[in-house]
């Protein structure tokens, strides 16, 4: 039963984290790993300034849609 229990667990922390990335909710932790990875320019950005920053490049690019 305890086996069963931890399968179940370690598959919804996968699911979970599954769906943060989807739905961009880890993007931050993902910028901060990246960011550590590559230490050579200044600090990592603060939780405000990267969600700003991660909208004004979403947004600047021209929308050829309609």
């Amino acid at each position: 039963m305890k086996r069963a229990a931890k399968t179940t667990w370690r598959f919804l922390r996968r699911l979970w984290r599954g769906v943060r990335e989807w739905c961009g909710d880890a993007a931050y932790e993902s910028y901060l790993r990246s960011k550590g990875a590559n230490s050579r320019s200044s600090g990592p950005l603060s939780p405000s300034e990267f969600y700003v920053e991660q909208l004004n490049r979403r947004y600047s690019r021209p929308n050829r849609c309609c």
